[in-house]
């Protein structure tokens, strides 16, 4: 699963919140999504885990939307 192997490779989750952003991943990706995509989403579902969004229907809100840059 990506999420759990970005988070993991962050080191820095426990098992809660790896469980909560694996959960918001798992309600997020589609089975059609390419690996890239699913890794991009990934990557946002963390980001905003990081910037302090702890919710997890606000999480799963959040990270629908591109990360800003």
């Amino acid at each position: 699963m990506p999420i759990r192997r970005k988070a993991m490779d962050a080191g820095i989750f426990d098992s809660a919140e790896l469980a909560l952003l694996g959960r918001v991943f798992a309600q997020m990706k589609t089975p059609s999504q390419s690996a890239e995509s699913q890794s991009r989403l990934a990557s946002r579902i963390i980001a905003n885990y990081m910037a302090g969004v702890v919710d997890e229907a606000e999480l799963v809100l959040l990270s629908k939307q591109p990360l800003g840059r």
